[in-house]
């Protein structure tokens, strides 16, 4: 048998699946915010990791962006995130929490896709109160789900999870629709139908901020920090001690990489050439260390050595 620590994480050399659930229940209870980068895919994905990140975000609006080359405004379908998820479970070893948008239906819709997630190995999923088609927290436009219809979503995500160690996130955005008051009205009824981590998106002052804690103590807290939206940027200290447990950064790295490609066309397109020492890139051995290039040749010489022609 050939042993699992020494595969690389595609082929089953991951950290088993239920216990990164475990281990992210168990990080929320420490005392300082977890830092949750966004990825849309396994290379972005193994980047974190190797990074020495805890856990990854798979970001609904960076699946848009790099998968279908759209906004983030309700074009993403269920299939998509899976694929995308499943690959990203598989290139890493920490926990994956996911972006399911408004549970891509009804109830019954969201306990699908907890179950189906869940039996991939991921961590914890995301869920909002918007109608659809949903729209970026950062955007206008956008119009809610009664409170009772999110409750019924909430509810019908935590009698699907695949174990008590699977996180529920319910995420209002209702600042942006009916005000700061309602939105913690409506958090405190996502609370009730069973979420474990509450999500008040796109608070517009530092204010707003620091009440959230306070209207919503002793419940685990996300924040989304998003560079030129609608929220003002605290640091992930400050947001630690003013008592938030998650601090989200759902696309710096599809930003900074789109920024980068662009760079790097525009040179290769006037310039006619790839020099690094003008557009920096990856080595390659950096290149073939992201991707575990050494244990999948260690692991071919194994099964080479193991298994010879007679």
């Amino acid at each position: 048998m050939l042993d699992d620590a020494a595969l690389p994480p595609a082929l089953g050399g991951a950290t088993p699946r239920a216990s990164r659930r475990a281990a992210l229940r168990a990080r929320l209870r420490d005392p300082d915010p977890l830092l949750l980068p966004g990825v849309f895919d396994a290379l972005t994905a193994a980047m974190a990791e190797q990074s020495s990140f805890e856990g990854v975000y798979v970001t609904g609006a960076g699946i848009a962006n790099t998968q279908l080359g759209v906004p983030d405004v309700g074009l993403v379908s269920f299939d998509t995130v899976l694929t995308q998820t499943m690959r990203i479970v598989a290139a890493t070893t920490v926990p994956t929490v996911v972006d399911i948008d408004t549970g891509f239906g009804g109830p019954i819709s969201a306990m699908h896709v907890v179950r189906a997630l869940g039996s991939i190995g991921v961590a914890a999923v995301q869920i909002e109160d918007q109608e659809m088609p949903k729209r970026c927290g950062h955007f206008d436009g956008k119009a809610l789900a009664s409170t009772a219809e999110m409750q019924r979503r909430v509810a019908a995500a935590v009698n699907a999870r695949i174990d008590d160690d699977f996180l529920i996130i319910a995420r209002t955005d209702a600042v942006a629709v009916e005000g700061f008051e309602s939105a913690i009205r409506r958090a405190k009824a996502y609370r009730e139908a069973g979420a474990d981590v509450l999500f008040v998106e796109a608070p517009t002052t530092v204010e707003q901020i620091r009440a959230i804690p306070q209207e919503l103590a002793g419940v685990p807290l996300l924040m989304n920090v998003v560079q030129g939206g609608r929220t003002p940027e605290l640091s992930m200290r400050e947001l630690g001690e003013l008592g938030y447990k998650i601090v989200l950064h759902a696309n710096i790295v599809m930003r900074a990489m789109a920024h980068a490609g662009l760079r790097a066309l525009r040179y290769l397109r006037d310039a006619g050439t790839s020099d690094d020492a003008v557009v920096p890139i990856l080595s390659w051995q950096q290149r073939q260390e992201l991707v575990h290039l050494a244990e999948f040749d260690k692991l071919e010489d194994r099964l080479a050595q193991t298994w010879v022609d007679k």
